[in-house]
C-alpha cells in the first residue's frame, strides 16, 4: 500500500486498482474510507484508480489537529498526492461529499486539473446544498417500490426532524440505490465501519467554503468537467446538478436513468462507458 507525508506530516495513504494512465478518485461520505467505492464499477478496466484514503479513514492516519478534518484543510493533501504521483496535471474524479474538496482544489490549483468528473457530487463548496425537499421529492419517485411504505417515513423524519427518529441508516437506505439488492444492503452496511464520525462532522464545519471565490475561481477554469447526476438521487437532483454544470466554462452534463446515489453499481456498464469516454479524450 503506498503512502505520502502530507504537508503538516500526516502519512496518508492510496491504493490502485487497474492499469493505464492514472485517475485520481476522492471520496465521499463525508470521510468514508475509499474502499466504498471498489473498482468504480469496472473503471479500472479503463484507467488505473488512484483512491485517496483522506485522513483519518481507512488505512490514513489520523491527524494530530482534528481541524484539518475540514475541507478547505484536505485540499492541501490533494495536491501532496499529485506531487507524490509525479503529475504535471491530473484527471480527477470525486463522488458525492468529495465533490465540494475536488471543487475546492481545481479552485486553488485550476493549473494542475486536466479533466474533473463530479460524479453525484453535493455542491456545498458553491454554496448550493440540496434542500429536504430536492431529497423528498426524489424518495417519491420510489412509491412503487415494496419497501417505500416502510422505509419512507423514517426517511423524512430523518431529513425533516420530525417524527420517531431511527438512527439506523438501514431503514431508509434503499433511497440512497437505484436497485435495493443484495449488493446494495452489504455496500450500505459497510458504512458503519468506513465513516470516521468526528471527521465527518468537522469536513463542513465553519470556513470550510467560501462559495463566491469558489464560483468565481471555478468560472475560469479551463479543464473539461463532467457533471455526472443520477435520475433517482435526491442529493444532487439532476435539477441542482444541471445548475452546478452551468458554472463552469467547459461542462457537460449526463443523467443515468434508473440509478441512486451509487451509480457505479446500479448500471456499471453505462457508467463505465460515460465516464471512460469522457476521460479518453484527453
Amino acid at each position: 500500500m503506498p503512502t505520502f507525508t502530507a504537508p503538516d506530516g500526516t502519512q496518508l495513504a492510496y491504493h490502485l486498482t487497474g492499469h493505464g494512465e492514472p485517475l485520481v478518485v476522492l471520496p465521499g461520505g463525508p470521510m468514508r474510507a475509499s474502499e466504498y467505492l471498489g473498482d468504480l464499477g469496472g473503471l479500472d478496466g479503463h484507467r488505473q484508480l488512484v483512491l485517496l484514503d483522506l485522513r483519518g479513514t481507512g488505512q490514513s492516519a489520523v491527524p494530530r489537529d482534528p481541524t484539518t478534518y475540514r475541507c478547505d484543510r484536505l485540499v492541501d493533501d490533494v495536491e501532496a498526492l499529485r506531487v507524490r504521483l509525479g503529475l504535471e496535471r491530473m484527471d480527477v474524479l470525486a463522488h458525492s461529499a468529495g465533490g465540494s474538496l475536488a471543487m475546492r482544489y481545481a479552485a486553488s490549483y485550476p493549473e494542475r486539473v486536466a479533466r474533473l468528473a463530479l460524479i453525484t457530487a453535493t455542491p456545498w463548496a458553491l454554496g448550493m446544498p440540496a434542500t429536504v425537499e430536492d431529497r423528498l421529492e426524489a424518495a417519491r419517485l420510489r412509491e412503487d417500490e415494496p419497501w417505500f411504505a416502510d422505509a419512507y417515513p423514517a426517511f423524512e423524519a430523518a431529513w425533516t426532524g420530525q417524527g420517531p427518529q431511527d438512527d439506523d441508516m438501514m431503514a431508509y437506505a434503499p433511497f440512497f440505490y437505484g436497485r435495493w439488492d443484495a449488493a446494495a444492503r452489504a455496500h450500505m452496511a459497510a458504512d458503519e465501519h468506513q465513516v470516521n464520525e468526528e471527521a465527518s462532522e468537522l469536513y463542513g464545519s465553519e470556513g470550510a467554503y467560501d462559495p463566491p471565490a469558489t464560483r468565481a475561481a471555478l468560472g475560469g477554469l479551463g479543464a473539461p468537467v463532467l457533471v455526472y447526476a443520477a435520475e433517482l438521487d435526491g442529493g444532487p437532483r439532476p435539477a441542482l446538478a444541471r445548475r452546478v454544470a452551468d458554472l463552469f466554462p467547459r461542462a457537460e452534463f449526463a443523467v443515468q436513468r434508473g440509478a441512486g446515489h451509487y451509480p457505479w453499481l446500479d448500471d456499471p456498464e453505462w457508467f463505465v462507458g460515460r465516464v471512460a469516454e469522457f476521460f479518453a479524450r484527453g
